[in-house]
């Protein structure tokens, strides 16, 4: 018999379940994703970094894991609430259970909750922070998140940022972290080969799929820490600067947000999730965060130039202002559910930037011609 286990929210809800993964407590704040497949890519999406992940699809773990499904080079969540948890999945590429992958990551998760309760309450209520455990009571988990810092106070970004720089292989399309990278950029210093796009992509919580996209235009992508400054990215030569998805507030991010104000106008500048978001900062927009956030791959998005709708795929828990929204930035995209900023483009500068998540994974891709967009904005402006 499975042990049993809780989730316990800091409104004082209850949800009890069976323990699965690690045999540990955790807390993080409590999100749910409606995406219907993905579970790997979703729980190793360094943009859900101290959070609890509800998945809304039922049955979780039916096609196990493997290695080319991997988001990032570990699990990001802090703990999974499913349904159901499948213990013996059937997909040919298969390499392990959820539960074994959970467990070789000290990640705890907990099945047999009504997911769909679950889901109506965070979306009624907001989210909130929340402990899974199969180790203390309820009321010593409700006690104990009194004490704990609240998800909005957290620097989750310098948690997920790679520590030193690396170049992202063409060759190893399957990486499972950079420290297995057999090409590291070494010392930060120009580039000098041009036979190529060099694209250097400043890492707030970067997912594999950017990189491998980026790959297959024939770019060569260097990657580098989320501390470096406007002066270290510049001189890596670079055609075009890419600002990554990331996890936690914004409001935070202070100084990165100054190192994004210095970058602008310099080169092809694209932004993705938080680095939508850091644009938006440096030119003096304000962000918010969102009641229950947006987390799934079917989220509709307008894109105000053509009219045309784009189904995306989303991860974030913060939106820009829209009517702070100035200084030559313009609304590019919104969202049709709640009408909130999905992108923006400068009226002077060769910018691009989407709040959604252009690279799926998982999700549809609909939306990896801006990655192609992008790439072109880049060629041409090499040729000023």
């Amino acid at each position: 018999m499975a042990k049993r286990a809780i989730l316990v929210l800091e409104d004082g809800s209850i949800h009890e379940g069976h323990a699965f993964g690690a045999v540990t407590s955790a807390f993080g704040e409590v999100v749910f994703d409606t995406g219907m497949t993905g579970y790997q890519e979703m729980i190793t999406d360094p943009s859900f970094a101290g959070q609890i992940l509800v998945p809304t699809y039922p049955m979780i773990g039916n096609y196990g894991v493997s290695e080319c499904h991997s988001e990032s080079g570990r699990i990001q969540i802090r703990g999974l609430a499913v349904r159901e948890h499948c213990r013996r999945p059937s997909h040919r590429n298969s390499t392990g259970t959820l539960h074994d992958f959970l467990l070789a990551h000290g990640v705890p998760g907990i099945s047999g909750l009504d997911t769909r309760s679950l889901t109506r309450h965070v979306r009624a209520a907001g989210v909130m922070m929340a402990i899974v455990t199969s180790e203390i009571t309820a009321e010593e988990a409700l006690a104990g998140l009194a004490r704990l810092p609240g998800y909005d106070f957290t620097d989750f970004v310098r948690q997920v940022s790679t520590e030193r720089a690396y170049t992202w292989p063409s060759d190893r399309p399957c990486a499972v972290a950079p420290t297995d990278n057999p090409r590291p950029a070494g010392p930060l210093k120009e580039d000098s080969d041009t036979s190529s796009p060099h694209i250097v992509v400043i890492d707030y919580g970067v997912k594999y799929s950017i990189l491998r996209i980026f790959s297959r235009l024939g770019c060569r992508v260097t990657v580098v820490p989320y501390a470096s400054s406007a002066e270290d990215v510049l001189a890596l030569n670079p055609q075009g600067i890419v600002l990554s998805p990331g996890p936690g507030n914004p409001h935070l991010l202070d100084d990165l947000t100054h190192t994004v104000r210095k970058l602008i106008g310099r080169k092809p500048l694209m932004g993705i999730c938080l680095g939508h978001q850091l644009i938006g900062q440096a030119m003096g927009a304000s962000t918010f965060k969102l009641k229950s956030g947006h987390r799934g791959g079917n989220q509709p998005v307008r894109d105000l130039i053509t009219g045309r709708v784009y189904i995306t795929a989303q991860s974030h828990g913060y939106a820009l202002d829209a009517d702070t929204i100035s200084g030559g930035l313009e609304v590019s995209h919104i969202n049709l559910n709640d009408g909130t900023v999905e992108g923006l483009r400068h009226r002077d500068c060769t910018l691009l930037s989407v709040q959604y998540h252009a690279e799926a994974s998982p999700g549809p891709l609909d939306n990896v011609y801006l990655f192609e967009q992008f790439v072109d904005m880049v060629r041409q402006h090499g040729k000023r």
